[in-house]
């Protein structure tokens, strides 16, 4: 048993092949027909190749054309029950599985909405929503229904073989055990620990995939799109080795399984000739022999299903287990901790609203490639409890690495970040987003209901507290219009949503999930003007009292209620102060108002509308 697996049973207290299929119980009828049909296709095929090989050898003897009528029929008849059973068998298991599927994947999202701490990866979740699921689907297909289908027929074969040769039964029976029980453990065993690396690994991709994808533009802008693509060039080259070591041991194991068939014919034939059984019998015993084996066989390529899907399986059983007290959509793991001395910070994501925090900036530097310049150069910046900073600047300016940096997913080369004199770094993961989070740049909007992305910001958020957010937001009014309410569902990455809805459902999930430190970064992209200066002071009331905010933005117009705002340039602060301050002096940032102003006025005239 791998470490993984090992660790992962002693999680859930059983393997997650056992997790899993508990699952299949309401469907268990629908399953066991499919997995009686599949052994009555692969029967028919084995006394299909029997009763062809006796009518050829018969008929070779020039018998009477009535002792061949029933064979003929029969061949006839197994030839068209073979198909029609494939297509039935076929038809009943991939109802029951993606009946299964559907609820499975329902619960795996379910869970990671509910999950405790910071939200998965993108890519990540899209990896254990799709290829994970998958496994469960793989695992009842493609290794338990063929598995029990080989198991029957061979057992068929074997009793219907000692009505002829006992002795020849014997050596079909040791072939069948050596091709369906010795085979499919050699491949389990060889292919276990590269079996287990892939799904995490394709995981791993997955993320990195979404990164290049949605975070082109930035990489971009700090030349550190070569090193991306190398770290997930290291993944990919990895993944296509494990592969071809997998294809490599698949091939000789089937070569093993082509001599087993063989030795296995070999001693039946000559079996049966010891025991004078006739020679029409005896190739019909051989046939036979070849068929049943090549039933058998299937389990190696069951086997090396198995051994691929175990890690998928894994992680979806850590997300439909119920774990302690920490309720039946909780990950290992999630359960409460309780927060460090003196840090502010509220473990657990579904606990109460995270307290005041202090968060202090002491020249921190950030490179992302050696010679590059720097995104933020010797940045300084105190941010105490209940004060509100704006954060402005030129494209390229270093806005998104600051928050980057105050939310973890960035390390300062030098200076540090402190939450309460602890450094960032220093908190562990799933407590930090309770002290520090928000709407961040690119915010995804998941396939599911209005209320289950909402609930990824608080899981335990009554309806109140959801009106409250969305209220804030300006969005409480479109849900209300819709016919399902907060169940209404919003498609793929939001597709049933214009831009500024998704942006104000991302703001909504942002202040509901109502962190010591409300980061902003661009929250009123996509919204016109007057929906713009309404939506940002909307969200500004709704932050609770004490509770800090850090507003990254291009968008100068509603500052003026901030008390203080720092203008970036090149990574380095070039000016800061109250609104009126900086629009009274030279520099960037009147620069910048002016030709906002003049462009929000020109918009405003020609869409006839007017500030309130």
């Amino acid at each position: 048993m791998s470490a993984t697996r090992a660790a992962t049973t002693g999680r859930l207290g059983r393997a997650p092949e056992v997790t899993v299929l508990r699952l299949a119980r309401p469907y268990l009828r629908r399953l066991v027909g499919a997995g009686l049909l599949a052994a009555a296709t692969e029967f028919a095929a084995l006394a299909l190749m029997a009763t062809a090989t006796w009518l050829l050898m018969a008929a070779a003897g020039q018998p009477p054309l009535d002792r061949l009528t029933v064979a003929i029929v029969a061949v006839r008849a197994l030839a068209v029950s073979r198909g029609v059973l494939r297509y039935t068998e076929r038809l009943a298991g991939h109802d029951a599985v993606l009946r299964l599927v559907t609820d499975v994947r329902a619960r795996v999202f379910g869970t990671l909405a509910a999950r405790r701490g910071a939200p998965p990866r993108t890519g990540d979740a899209l990896s254990r929503l799709v290829s994970d699921v998958e496994a469960v689907q793989d695992l009842l297909l493609r290794v338990l229904v063929p598995g029990a289908a080989a198991g029957t027929v061979g057992l068929l074969a074997v009793g219907l073989t000692a009505l002829v040769s006992p002795p020849a039964a014997l050596a079909l029976a040791a072939g069948l055990l050596v091709a369906g029980v010795g085979l499919p453990a050699l491949a389990t065993a060889l292919t276990r620990r590269a079996g287990a690396e892939m799904a995490p690994l394709r995981g791993a991709l997955a993320a990195d995939a979404v990164d290049l994808t949605h975070g082109a533009a930035d990489l971009a802008a700090f030349g550190a799109t070569a090193e991306a693509l190398d770290t997930a060039g290291r993944r990919a080259r990895r993944l296509a080795r494990l592969e071809r070591r997998l294809a490599a041991l698949g091939f000789a194991v089937d070569a093993l399984g082509v001599l087993v068939a063989g030795l296995t014919t070999g001693a039946v034939v000559v079996v049966a000739l010891r025991a004078d059984v006739d020679g029409v019998l005896v190739g019909v015993l051989a046939v036979g022999t070849l068929a049943a084996v090549e039933i058998a066989l299937a389990l190696v390529g069951a086997a090396r299903q198995w051994t691929g899907l175990r890690s998928g399986l894994a992680r979806v059983a850590q997300l439909v287990t119920p774990i302690s007290t920490a309720g039946p959509d909780a990950e290992p793991g999630d359960a409460a901790r309780p927060a460090a001395a003196g840090s502010g910070v509220v473990a657990g994501g579904a606990g109460p609203a995270a307290g005041a925090v202090e968060v202090r900036f002491e020249k921190v530097t950030v490179r992302y490639r050696a010679g590059a310049p720097a995104a933020l150069d010797g940045f300084s910046l105190d941010l105490p409890p209940g004060r509100r900073i704006a954060v402005v600047g030129p494209s390229g300016a270093g806005k998104s690495t600051l928050a980057a940096v105050l939310t973890g997913a960035v390390r300062p080369d030098t200076g540090r970040v402190t939450l309460d004199g602890r450094d960032v770094s220093g908190h562990p993961p799933e407590e930090l987003p309770r002290a520090v989070g928000g709407l961040l740049a690119e915010a995804y909007v998941f396939h599911a209901t209005v209320r289950d992305n909402l609930l990824l910001g608080r899981p335990d958020a009554d309806e109140t507290a959801l009106v409250a957010a969305t209220t804030a937001a300006g969005l409480v009014d479109w849900v209300r219009s819709q016919p399902d309410g907060w169940d209404t569902v919003v498609g793929e990455e939001g597709a049933q949503l214009s831009g500024g809805q998704r942006q104000r459902l991302a703001l909504a999930r942002a202040l509901l999930a109502t962190p010591g430190v409300l980061v902003l970064d661009e929250p009123t992209e996509g919204l016109d003007p007057v929906a713009a200066d309404e939506v940002l002071a909307s969200a500004l009331a709704a932050t609770p009292a004490g509770h800090s905010v850090l507003l990254i933005t291009h968008r100068l117009s509603g500052l003026g209620g901030l008390d203080e705002i720092v203008v970036l340039d090149a990574g380095r602060v070039v000016q800061r102060g109250r609104h009126a301050d900086l629009v009274a002096a030279d520099g960037w940032y009147r620069d910048q108002w002016v030709l906002q102003q003049a462009a929000e006025h020109g918009y405003l005239a020609l869409s006839g509308q007017g500030r309130p």
